[in-house]
């Protein structure tokens, strides 16, 4: 007679996801892993075991996919249903589409950015744990990217200016900003990438881009853009998740990791909030129905989560982020001084612009008490008086760029308004301008990485930006009209004043309702965009 054999023992849901993708790495047998993996060291990071890698998610593969087709079908279940009822029309005004272009021209690119340099870095990791991470993040960003061109593409049927978001986002001055960002993280080594994007961008900054700008496309009306938000903000939750784990994963290994994390919170803090000051300028003037001002928004997300964050980090040694007292200095002026950098240059935007109303004046008095009637208000009702008089203000240089962050010096001392923030810095004999003392300090801690930026009003003056076989001799030769159209604006269907653009003329006479908006003043010349 045999013995039965004992049921095998059942697996933990840890060990089970451990052979699931754990035990699918292995030790190399014939080249050293120092070969195999280059640049883990070069940082000076030091990692004594990887397996104390916390995986925050435990989704195999079969499970993250399954889990994403079913947010998929609901998702373009969604997007099909705003597509057939024309909910393009349901939107709260023709204004609120120029920030949908602002999103198309300045996310979509980072998000391809983020997926590409996901992968870049799950080859680079020698902890299995990391890469699984990395890729499954990786696949995300580039659903991200994919999921907002097709919620975005329907808009572009009838509106101007979204279809080339690729073209613009490679060679338009102001996303720029956006564009060095990544590639500056993507440049870097690994460590230093995971820091920048899933501790610094993904868990500190990114409630700032996807809680205000979903909850703005809901209170206008915009149900395939929240779709497309709500469908990834699961993803974020696991991003952000794995933000934390970094970070703590990291601290944890040596002593020695603290400073050179210190120093990358430092930097990546400062250039995502200099790029968040587009999402600023979105907030209080691109959104006819407003949720929220921008400096409700860095009050919560920043100076109450991410005061609390920092507290709890406390403990491993980490303080607050270098200059984060400045940002809540600035925040009461950031949104309406690149507004205005905007009118001024509406001509070489990709949206057109126009002056807030004196109702939306009176909104921004009630949530910048202390700046806004001061220092802005002043300023809008006399161009608006120039406009009225038939001469609207329009700046015809070209402004001075951050060497660091690519904006125009626009943002002024954080203890003086009055006062435009100008730093100047040298590096082998050669002067460079920043705007900032957070931009010149990143600069001075690497310059030989950013001598190189490749800045879109210096390419102007050097002779690079135009197209190929513009003569710049010719008699007849307009440097700024070429650059233009070398970075794909098209004047009166990209740029200039909202008034008498072609989305705002349609809009009325699509919908019969009136574009809310000030005083018209002269129409732009813009060829007739057909309806449907």
């Amino acid at each position: 007679m045999t013995t039965p054999k004992a049921p095998a023992k059942k697996l933990s849901l840890k060990e089970n996801y451990a052979l699931l993708t754990r035990d699918l790495g292995w030790k190399p047998s014939y080249q050293t892993e120092d070969a195999l993996f280059p640049a883990v060291k070069f940082e000076g990071i030091k990692i004594h075991d990887w397996d104390k890698w916390e995986d925050p998610f435990r989704l195999t593969m079969d499970a993250y996919w399954k889990y994403q087709g079913e947010k998929e079908r609901k998702l373009y279940a969604i997007i099909d249903a705003f597509q057939q009822n024309n909910g393009q029309f349901n939107v709260s005004d023709a204004r609120y589409l120029q920030a949908l272009k602002l999103f198309i021209n300045g996310v979509i690119g980072l998000e391809y950015s983020a997926h590409r340099g996901f992968n870049i870095v799950g080859r680079e990791f020698p902890g299995v744990g990391t890469r699984i991470a990395a890729q499954m993040q990786a696949i995300d960003e580039l659903r991200h990217a994919q999921t907002q061109i097709h919620a975005l593409s329907h808009y572009n049927k009838y509106f101007a200016g979204m279809a080339e978001f690729p073209h613009q986002f490679d060679r338009t001055w102001y996303l720029s900003i956006p564009k060095s960002f990544f590639e500056d993280a993507i440049t870097s080594g690994p460590f230093e990438y995971i820091i920048a994007i899933c501790f610094s961008f993904e868990y500190v900054l990114t409630n700032l881009v996807f809680m205000p700008w979903m909850s703005g496309a809901a209170y206008n009306g915009d149900m395939s853009t929240v779709s497309f938000g709500f469908s990834a903000q699961s993803d974020e939750a696991r991003h952000m998740t794995l933000g934390i784990e970094v970070i703590k994963f990291l601290l944890e290994q040596d002593p020695a990791n603290v400073t050179i994390v210190q120093g990358w919170i430092d930097k990546w803090f400062w250039r995502g909030y200099r790029l968040l000051t587009l999402i600023a300028a979105m907030m209080d003037y691109m959104l006819p129905k407003r949720v929220m001002s921008w400096s409700e928004a860095w009050d919560i997300y920043f100076e109450q989560n991410g005061g609390a964050l920092f507290a709890d980090l406390a403990r491993y040694g980490i303080r607050m982020p270098k200059h984060w007292e400045v940002t809540v200095k600035e925040k009461g002026h950031v949104s309406h001084q690149l507004w205005s950098t905007f009118y001024q240059f509406r001509h070489a935007a990709g949206f057109p612009v126009w002056l807030p109303t004196p109702e939306e004046m009176d909104w921004m008095s009630l949530k910048y008490p202390e700046t806004f009637d001061k220092y802005y208000r002043p300023r809008y009702e006399h161009w608006a008086e120039l406009e009225r008089q038939g001469k609207p203000f329009v700046n015809a240089t070209l402004p001075q760029l951050c060497q660091t962050c690519q904006w125009p010096l626009l943002f002024t001392e954080a203890d003086d308004p009055t006062e435009i923030c100008y730093r100047e810095g040298s590096y082998l004999g050669e002067k460079f301008h920043f705007c900032s003392d957070g931009c010149k300090d990143i600069f001075s801690k690497e310059p030989e990485k950013f001598v190189h930026a490749h800045l879109p009003v210096h390419q102007i003056y050097q002779g690079n930006y135009f197209n190929a076989g513009v003569n710049p001799t010719a008699p007849d030769f307009n440097p700024l009209v070429e650059a233009l159209k070398y970075m794909g604006i098209n004047p009166g269907v990209d740029g200039g004043d909202f008034a008498g653009h072609i989305d705002a003329m349609n809009w009325e006479l699509w919908t019969k309702r009136p574009a809310n908006m000030h005083a018209p003043t002269t129409p732009n010349t813009a060829p007739e965009r057909k309806s449907a």
